[in-house]
């Protein structure tokens, strides 16, 4: 009979308690024009969700192309946030090898903390009207997109 290590039992009897979390992850999905629609439509019914935003004439300074516009869908449901980035696929890197983005209460603060632990910053800060965002690699080659929201 196998003997569970000693940490094991004591998880088992003492399991950690996490605080909920401040913010929800957002799930950062780029898709095409032509698929756009479907893939909208499909998720919603899929997740029991709601669009809660659709700009079609998003600042893709967002996605590392000022000066140009782009379609951002904003999605809420039981699988947490997504936002949906329709592009034409011509992106700089690293926008499209982020997969999640997270909300934090001080991005500065957050990008001092990211860096001492060897993170990089590999698109700098960029302000929206609602959000300031940026993206960082941790160490591990791990890329996301880290954003405050606006004071209001």
């Amino acid at each position: 009979m196998a003997r569970r290590p000693q940490n094991a039992a004591l998880l088992a009897l003492h399991p950690p308690k996490y605080p909920p979390l401040e913010t929800i992850p957002d799930n950062r999905v780029y898709v095409s024009r032509d698929r756009a629609a479907n893939f909208v439509k499909d998720f919603v019914r899929f997740a029991h969700g709601k669009v809660v935003s659709d700009d079609q004439h998003a600042d893709a300074g967002e996605i590392g192309r000022p000066g140009q516009e782009y379609r951002r869908i904003r999605i809420a449901s039981l699988f947490g946030n997504m936002q949906v980035l329709v592009t034409d696929g011509h992106l700089p890197y690293p926008f499209g090898h982020e997969v999640t983005g997270y909300q934090v209460r001080d991005l500065a603060a957050t990008l001092e903390k990211a860096k001492a632990a060897g993170a990089k910053i590999v698109s700098a800060p960029y302000t929206l009207k609602d959000r300031t965002t940026t993206i960082l690699e941790f160490p591990g080659g791990y890329i996301a997109e880290v954003h405050s929201l606006a004071a209001h």
